[in-house]
């Protein structure tokens, strides 16, 4: 989730082109560039208008996320880890699921080096979320040892999960 942090501004003459992008780094603000917007508003029947740019925060891309696990990786990276993992079942068109993603994202960080932190899209990998008796979601599982120890269902605060994760560190 994004927010706005400080508003700059940056004259014209201080923005440099990027080599073979439609972008703008912002020669004096490290880690910022302009990407050029691609809507327009109608003026007329026959004119359209630019809306201009948004400044984009090249950290974002660096920011430590929970990775995907399929039917392909689940053997791998939750049943043989050699570390507790906690998978949070999910989908797409589920709001609830959009509410929990910051905090797994969250805990993902908190806990680096001491827990694997995946994410289960239930509509492309069915059989890992009927394996596991998935009928809500989202549903947060955690596992030890390639055994199911604890599951949490719906979108709960931070608290309940870090509760629940610090039983098996």
């Amino acid at each position: 989730m994004a927010g706005l942090l400080e508003t700059l501004i940056v004259p014209r003459a201080s923005l440099a082109p990027v080599a073979g992008s439609t972008s703008v780094r912002f020669s004096q603000f490290r880690g910022l560039k302009i990407h050029p917007t691609r809507s327009s508003v109608k003026l007329s029947s026959t004119r359209k208008a630019r809306l201009g740019s948004r400044i984009v925060c090249e950290a974002q891309d660096t920011a430590v996320e929970a990775p995907a696990v399929t039917d392909s990786t689940w053997q791998s990276l939750v049943l043989e880890a050699d570390a507790p993992v906690l998978v949070e079942f999910w989908a797409p068109w589920c709001g609830p699921c959009r509410m929990i993603h910051p905090v797994i994202d969250k805990l993902a960080k908190q806990y680096a080096g001491k827990l694997k932190v995946y994410k289960v899209n239930t509509d492309e990998s069915p059989g890992i979320a009927t394996q596991y008796g998935i009928r809500s979601i989202p549903t947060v599982i955690v596992f030890k040892n390639g055994e199911k120890k604890e599951a949490v269902i719906g979108a709960v605060p931070e608290s309940t999960l870090t509760t629940c994760i610090e039983k098996f560190l």
